[in-house]
């Protein structure tokens, strides 16, 4: 079932005032559902621009709610969110937060798949023990402090967050973060801090849901895309 959300427009000179509806998905309020004119497909959407920019669009789904199976996701919409990503999940509460813990020496050794991955130095004869699920470039052995060395915080989806210690499962990843001994975000190559590496497993839907975003980086993006819905209008 649609949640529809009443939008007020008028269409002649005179004062009379046509209500329209927009639906959201029950699940998420901010992702706008438009029909398509395949009676069977569905646009998905942050944006409530009627008729909406397929190009801006988060996908399309034969389904509502959307299910794994039943969404396309737009790979133009996933590469300006990493973007977002990139610019802006440093300055987010929650992701600075999550820096700060990481440089907290307080609480038990974590082992694999914990939240916080500090580096490991390269043991002889072997490899430092990169995580193989796809989890950007995040050591699969650390504790929950730093110890005075760097690491990788996760900026996950917020439909299934993990618990204290482990990491979310790598399609609800959408990349890492590095920080340094102190938990600041180290500088990148192209001058933007936190040296953003995407997962590459990050999926919009899974069993547990569709994208979720902090209201703090959903803003960043609601405005890339007005940005970018402004450029198409030129």
């Amino acid at each position: 079932m649609l949640i529809s959300t009443p939008i007020k427009s008028s269409t002649r000179p005179s004062f009379r005032r046509i209500v329209r509806s927009i639906s959201t998905l029950p699940s998420n309020p901010h992702i706008y559902v438009f029909p398509t004119s395949n009676s069977n497909s569905h646009v998905l959407s942050l944006l409530p621009t009627n008729p909406p920019s397929q190009k801006l669009s988060i996908g399309t789904t034969t389904a509502i709610p959307p299910t794994p199976s039943s969404l396309t996701e737009n790979h133009h919409f996933l590469s300006i969110l990493q973007d977002v990503l990139r610019l802006h999940a440093p300055s987010d509460p929650q992701v600075q937060g999550q820096a700060a813990a990481f440089a907290s020496t307080s609480g038990s050794a974590l082992g694999s798949g914990g939240m916080f991955f500090p580096q490991q130095p390269k043991r002889r004869g072997g490899s430092s023990g990169k995580a193989g699920d796809g989890a950007g470039g995040a050591s699969s052995q650390g504790g929950a402090g730093g110890g005075g060395r760097g690491g990788w915080v996760h900026v996950s989806d917020l439909r299934a967050p993990p618990d204290y210690g482990r990491i979310a499962w790598p399609e609800d990843i959408f990349g890492s973060l590095e920080v340094d001994g102190r938990g600041e975000f180290v500088e990148g190559s192209d001058g933007t801090r936190g040296n953003w590496q995407g997962s590459g497993t990050y999926r919009v839907v899974t069993r547990e849901g569709i994208l979720g975003l902090s209201d703090f980086l959903r803003g960043k993006l609601v405005e890339r895309l007005l940005e970018e819905e402004r450029k198409e209008s030129r």
